[in-house]
């Protein structure tokens, strides 16, 4: 079958021919018919792997950490080819899909041949013609929802378990800083939820979508009037909850969360 792969240790990207994946207990095998990309979390694993070695371990610290235990627990030699090997292995991108069952070894046996279903999960819900997810990674697609609606899922999902994390009440004033795919749905259930919401991005265009939706109020993140917006629209108590749903090098998105959130938000 043919997968999207990219090697970490060049940042070449390619379709190649792999084997199929085995089905195993508590799992389902699924020809994919539809599958996401996720611009944001893609596009930082690309860049991340056409990095160089310095490069890669800037960008990714937490790595860097667990090679340091590794070598205090394994040593210097048995590290270096663990790491080797890592880099050497094949990256399997994606992580929402929809398609057609095969087959199923799921142990509540709800999931049979032909059946539509959604997919999630990284480096198992990827870019390839067949899957193996696990069964609480699969659900089965309405019959008004087309393969391609239902590859969104998993960001639907992600969206939904912020909400819930930020644990929000009815009538909370919210910000939604980065009004990207996952920021739009993370604006529209706030909103669904009973919630005022704010929306923040440096693009124009997603600003205006996210109000074209019907969120309350958004703005850019270079307009010079964005903390009396934001003053005014809370009505100088700040924020209730922040969530954050932006990429960046930077800070900046941390750091205005600081600032527009109420005492004790």
């Amino acid at each position: 079958m043919k997968q999207v792969v990219q090697s970490f240790k060049t940042g070449e990207l390619a379709v190649k021919e792999v084997p199929w994946p085995q089905l195993a207990k508590g799992y389902v095998l699924v020809e994919n018919r539809a599958s996401l990309i996720s611009s944001g979390t893609e596009r930082g694993t690309v860049q991340v792997a056409q990095a160089n070695l310095l490069d890669k371990a800037r960008q990714r610290p937490d790595l860097v950490a667990q090679v340091l235990q590794n070598i205090k627990k394994e040593g210097l030699q048995a590290t270096f080819a663990k790491v080797r090997t890592k880099l050497d292995a094949p990256k399997a991108l994606g992580y929402s899909t929809a398609g057609v069952v095969l087959a199923s070894m799921d142990t509540q046996n709800r999931y049979k041949a032909g059946q539509r279903v959604v997919c999630a999960g990284q480096d198992l819900a990827s870019h390839a013609e067949v899957v193996a997810v696990p069964q609480n990674l699969t659900a089965a697609i309405p019959e008004n929802v087309s393969f391609e609606e239902a590859a969104f899922t998993t960001l639907g999902a992600i969206a939904l378990q912020g909400v819930r994390q930020a644990d929000v009440r009815l009538g909370e004033n919210v910000a939604v800083i980065g009004l990207g795919l996952l920021g739009q749905l993370t604006a529209q259930l706030l909103s669904a939820s009973g919630c005022r919401v704010l929306g923040i991005d440096l693009d124009k265009t997603l600003v205006n979508l996210a109000i074209a939706n019907g969120i309350d109020e958004a703005h850019p993140r270079n307009n010079q009037n964005l903390a009396a917006a934001c003053h005014q629209f809370t009505g100088r108590h700040g924020f209730d909850k922040v969530i954050i749903t932006a990429s960046a090098k930077s800070n900046d998105p941390l750091s205005l969360a600081a600032e527009i959130a109420a005492q004790k938000g």
